[in-house]
């Protein structure tokens, strides 16, 4: 396939682009830095961007199987500037304007819905504190979400708990539109290995899907 990852720089989107490359994809990475990018190869196309521009966006997107965005905030002070929003509106506007499709973004877990199975101290302990103490992150996710569930795009909504730095097992879980019982981590090498499985999956089209251990 041919793909595009927004925020390959980041810890999901360097592991997007490494599998994607791996499994023999064509692949274009969105990046601000291409220094900071570790992956390469001769199937790696650098596509130099700071999102602002949405016409030169469309060259990143046009014609792809599918765009993959693992944008977001990287702390809470920039969550309250509304960054994964703001930085999702301009690839939303150029999927639109080509007619690229399949989109799918990283999220997080304490948007969905919890089971009624629970565990007590996840659903009365855990999740109250994490949303409370990352709340700036999650509003801002939240408005991130309506956008994409706006758009005209086949979109898949991933939702990650805590995001740990392990190498990929493929041993996860998934749900739709619920979270996991017991599921409080995952590594984001496995997060990377869940949306490239979802590409092709129709199962996961317009869903939230959350992904943990």
């Amino acid at each position: 396939m041919k793909v595009t990852v927004f925020g390959a720089t980041g810890g999901i989107g360097q592991e997007l682009v490494r599998q994607a490359l791996a499994a023999g994809h064509q692949v274009t990475a969105v990046v601000r830095d291409p220094a900071r990018l570790s992956p390469a190869g001769d199937a790696l196309d650098l596509f130099r961007s700071d999102l602002r521009d949405t016409e030169a966006l469309r060259e990143a997107v046009e014609g792809r199987d599918a765009v993959l965005s693992g944008l977001g905030a990287r702390s809470t002070k920039d969550a309250r500037t509304g960054i994964a929003a703001a930085l999702t509106r301009p690839v939303l506007r150029a999927l639109d304007a080509t007619g690229t499709r399949r989109f799918l973004a990283v999220s997080a877990g304490p948007l969905a819905p919890e089971p009624d199975d629970q565990r007590f101290v996840h659903r009365r302990v855990m999740v109250p504190l994490i949303s409370t103490l990352l709340k700036p992150v999650y509003d801002d996710l939240k408005v991130m979400e309506a956008e994409v569930r706006r758009s005209a795009t086949d979109w898949t909504l991933v939702r990650p708990p805590r995001l740990l730095d392990r190498p990929v097992t493929g041993a996860y879980r998934t749900a739709l539109n619920v979270n996991l019982r017991g599921g409080s981590t995952i590594g984001r090498a496995d997060v990377a290995h869940a949306m490239l499985a979802m590409i092709d999956d129709p199962a996961t089209v317009k869903q939230g899907v959350s992904v943990a251990y």
